[in-house]
């Protein structure tokens, strides 16, 4: 099999991650629910991973490390505490349904900072432009779709000059680019376990410069007594019980990172990046959305120029090579560059692709291009 999904989800994992996910289910109850040993050592292992995120992304305070399900799950904690109804709420043109259908339920105006595909400087002056007008700014540090990085420490330099909270959706950059939660100032991170943390399904981390309102309320195995949640992190934001097999696979999966470095993921990524560009470069059949040497993460959008995208995502498919075909859950994003009506497929990359991955998947590419209609 070839697995080229990863900003979906990173399925070839490190093996530490599902001996944790195994070892903790044996070993673990509930953490917070009793001081007997199973417990405290659930309470051991979920505390151990928030230490672990808190060194990872520069975070003073592990207790300001909040475990979700996912980053849609951080998102909506995140947007539902800041946002409201009426509230002017500025977004980049690339953000996620995570990031725009909370903000629409919640009956906020949205305002788009809109800028062409790759060009940082004219999406920091869409920003710089509209900031004064904002209440809030959710902004996602890489496209989901086109994989471009955006300016986020700018960004972030210019909402604190303006004092307007700041919200970042790292699902894309955690774990393949630095993510600083001190440097950046932002009042919520948001990111996903199970993407570039290595971490299974059903993980996520929300990183909190304030308390914020939980979006779901019940036990928290600390003041039972109180019918509303703990005014402190993390209890305020963790209502019933934990993942705890969940965050031990995280945890293993962050601790590969850091032993690994986001730097040379990075550079592996851009090395599988540049080489799938120059393959596909070959092909007059295919438009590629590729940008400037350090514009663009491990992730690469492309579509047939004649054919369907649908139809070249399932022909790969059934050679057993997956990438994903469609809006994928972005048609801000699609929008901005262009590809609302077709969609795109995307290829992504992790630490355990290699560059006959690469090869192969756009050879059978080739082989559907040469086909007949």
């Amino acid at each position: 099999m070839v697995y080229l999904d990863n900003a979906a989800t990173t399925m070839i994992k490190p093996a530490t991650v599902g001996r944790e996910i195994l070892r903790t289910m044996s070993m673990c109850a509930s953490p917070g629910r009793g001081g007997h040993r199973p417990a405290m050592n659930a309470a051991r292992t979920v505390y151990t991973c928030r230490e672990r995120a808190a060194e990872l992304f520069h975070v003073a305070d592990p207790d300001r490390v909040v475990f979700t399900m996912n980053a849609t799950h951080g998102l909506n904690i995140a947007i539902r505490s800041l946002a409201g109804a009426g509230k002017r709420v500025l977004v980049s043109g690339y953000e996620h349904n995570s990031v725009t259908r909370p903000l629409k339920q919640l009956g906020a105006e949205i305002m788009v900072a809109e800028a062409p595909l790759f060009d940082r400087e004219k999406t920091l002056d869409a920003f710089r432009e509209k900031i004064p007008e904002a209440e809030l700014v959710v902004c996602t540090q890489v496209s989901n779709v086109f994989g471009f990085v955006l300016p986020v420490e700018e960004i972030a330099a210019l909402c604190r000059e303006a004092g307007v909270p700041l919200i970042v959706d790292a699902s894309q950059s955690a774990g393949i680019l630095e993510v600083d939660f001190e440097k950046l100032g932002a009042d919520f991170i948001a990111m996903p376990g199970h993407k570039g943390l290595f971490g299974p399904q059903g993980t996520g981390i929300l990183l909190c410069a304030g308390t914020g309102d939980p979006l779901l309320a019940g036990g928290s195995g600390s003041d039972s007594l109180a019918q509303q949640m703990p005014e402190y992190l993390p209890d305020r934001m963790e209502a019933g019980t934990h993942n705890v097999p969940g965050i031990a696979g995280l945890m293993a999966g962050m601790e590969y990172v850091m032993e690994k470095g986001t730097d040379a993921i990075a550079e592996h990524e851009q090395a599988l990046l540049a080489l799938m560009i120059a393959r596909l470069q070959e092909m007059p059949e295919i438009e590629l959305f590729a940008g400037a040497p350090g514009s663009q993460s491990g992730v690469l959008s492309f579509r047939p120029v004649q054919r369907d995208v649908d139809d070249l995502a399932q022909y790969l498919a059934e050679r057993d090579i997956c990438l994903r075909s469609g809006l994928h859950c972005a048609p801000f994003a699609h929008r901005s560059a262009g590809t609302l009506e077709t969609g795109t497929l995307r290829a992504s990359f992790s630490p355990f692709t290699t560059e006959s991955d690469v090869i192969k998947c756009c050879r059978c590419i080739e082989e559907f291009l040469q086909r007949d209609g």
